[in-house]
């Protein structure tokens, strides 16, 4: 068993670090702080290889595997962890699934422009009354009289990462009945009977809008899964679940490296941080969480190659690199003080960031009942028993 990166991925580590030193360096802070997607930054990772990492050859990807994606995202996170997103988003998120199982009409409506840098996919899952339960999804596709093999899309979406910008929508649709009757289908952002209400902002900055579908029409093309398409769908979130643990862990470790320099140059009664015991305990504590997550994550992600990731080893990295980002982060924070505390560091971003992932992609709450199925081989329903 080798815990070592190959020499292949030492090389592309490197890579990746020697462009984002050149490109990502000098506006991190104000690129962390901005509401708009970084299409500059999207345009250079696709110049440079960045984009579709995990996306087949074939369909204009770089053929890689989730592990060359991971170290990406951890590499760029390292010196600029907004650009991290990016990356996520061109390699892991809806894209995934769209690469997948889209037609090649579908591709190369969408995944070329995306793959190029100038446009992103959300992903229209969680709604105003399903978002845990998922399942309980209304947003409904009946079949259009006039139109044959059509479909007229009505309900809404929250909380869809990336929506207020992006040009195509992959929104998780009900059929028929039942967990079997859920399937997804594309709808461009700008089409008749798509609205958008207010923009509102969570902690991190990011904005979400709610997204209403009135009476939409889907013409049979644009159908990605039907009735049946559920479980593929959820498998490929799966990988969305690894950007996420990816990002939580970078993050928690770009905030880490900042407070421990930060406790070898700074002072206080005459002496340096570093050199108290109760603030030695506390990067022991997150020099363990740091190395536990990795070894966690990289399980995840190099067991998974071969194809969807298990859900199991998923969730296990997933529910533990989210609760340890967040509370490196924030420990980060107390080393730091007032600085850790402020907008002049970006300490406290990544604490407001990975506090959000511990909810985005599935809780840490219902992950733990996920590994809990696991534990017990057998299915736990949160669901009321019916009389």
């Amino acid at each position: 068993m080798n815990f070592q990166l190959t020499e292949d991925q030492q090389t592309f580590q490197d890579s990746v670090r020697k462009f984002a030193e050149r490109h990502l360096l000098a506006d991190r802070q104000a690129r962390a702080h901005a509401v708009e997607y970084p299409w500059d930054v999207a345009k250079l990772m696709a110049q440079n290889g960045l984009l579709g990492i995990t996306i087949a050859e074939k369909d204009g990807g770089q053929g890689g595997s989730l592990m060359d994606a991971v170290l990406a995202i951890e590499t760029i996170a390292s010196v600029c962890p907004r650009s991290a997103d990016v990356v996520q988003a061109g390699s892991f998120g809806p894209i995934r699934v769209f690469a997948e199982y889209s037609t090649p009409m579908q591709k190369e409506r969408y995944l070329s422009k995306i793959l190029r840098g100038e446009a992103v996919i959300s992903v229209g899952m969680s709604e105003p009354e399903a978002g845990s339960a998922v399942t309980d999804l209304t947003t409904s596709a009946t079949p259009d009289a006039m139109q044959p093999g059509g479909y007229r899309i009505n309900g809404s979406k929250v909380f869809s990462t990336h929506a207020p910008y992006a040009d195509v929508l992959l929104v998780y649709v009900r059929f028929g009945p039942g967990v079997g009757g859920i399937g997804s289908v594309l709808i461009d952002t700008k089409q008749d009977g798509v609205r958008f209400g207010k923009h509102s902002s969570f902690m991190s900055g990011e904005e979400w809008a709610q997204i209403y579908f009135e009476d939409v029409y889907v013409p049979p093309e644009m159908v990605v899964l039907k009735e049946g398409g559920f479980k593929k769908q959820i498998a490929g979130f799966n990988v969305e679940r690894l950007g996420n643990t990816a990002r939580s862990l970078a993050l928690g470790r770009y905030a880490y490296e900042e407070a421990r320099q930060w406790a070898m140059q700074r002072k206080q009664f005459g002496r340096l941080l570093c050199e108290f015991q109760g603030l030695q305990w506390k990067f022991t504590d997150m020099k363990m969480k740091l190395d536990a997550g990795q070894l966690l994550l990289y399980r995840a992600a190099s067991n998974a190659d071969s194809g969807f990731p298990s859900p199991d080893e998923t969730s296990i990295a997933k529910a533990f690199c989210n609760q340890a980002g967040f509370d490196i982060a924030n420990e980060s924070i107390q080393v730091m003080g007032g600085l850790g505390y402020s907008q002049e560091s970006l300490v406290e971003y990544c604490m407001r960031r990975c506090r959000g992932w511990m909810i985005a992609g599935g809780s840490i709450e219902i992950l733990k009942n996920r590994i809990a199925e696991g534990v017990f081989e057998r299915s736990f329903s949160q669901r009321p028993e019916r009389k």
